[in-house]
């Protein structure tokens, strides 16, 4: 039975602890946790979550890019699930863009990402993944694997003043005529 479990907040210790492999991809253990971060991510409305946000520290997070509230214009993708995770290289040019965490509510940072990156993974059944990803999706992958890792996106803004309430990030720069 899928359930959704609480996501941790910023400052629990879990979510600044780096993340062990995961050894049994086709484990019961390993199963539950993808079956729980499916579930808590879904009904969070969020575009991924890693393991450590759910209080597991192992190298697994979902991308479920979608259009929805907090990024309208989200490509839609199938919930993906990846497992020890790498990045293998990444394209000179970084940009700006503004990110959100289920595990930071309330809180916005203009955060620097690269723009393409090419990445590889394991999926649910163990086969492993070579891809390259670009723009928002690449921005999903690295702030996601940032969890692994033990950041969060307020540990890659470049200034406090690059940090914006939610409130107010809807007010300026969703909520305004075009």
């Amino acid at each position: 039975m899928n359930a959704q479990v609480e996501i941790l907040q910023l400052g629990n210790p879990v979510l600044a602890q780096i993340a062990s492999p995961v050894e049994n991809i086709m484990s019961g253990a390993t199963q539950q946790a993808i079956d729980m971060m499916l579930t808590t991510v879904a009904k969070a409305g969020g575009v991924g979550i890693a393991a450590p946000q759910i209080n597991i520290s192992q190298r697994i997070f979902i991308m479920c890019s979608k259009p929805n509230k907090r990024y309208p214009e989200a490509p839609l993708m199938q919930p993906t699930v990846i497992i020890n995770p790498e990045i293998i290289t990444t394209s000179k040019e970084q940009e700006k863009d503004w990110e959100g965490c289920l595990s930071v509510p309330s809180i916005r940072g203009l955060v620097p990402r690269y723009k393409t990156i090419k990445v590889s993974y394991f999926d649910l059944q163990g086969n492993k993944h070579d891809k390259k990803l670009s723009g928002f999706l690449a921005r999903i992958f690295q702030h996601e694997i940032d969890h692994l890792d033990g950041l969060t996106f307020i540990d890659r803004v470049e200034s406090v003043k690059d940090l914006c309430s939610e409130t107010e990030w809807y007010k300026q720069y969703v909520n305004v005529e075009k």
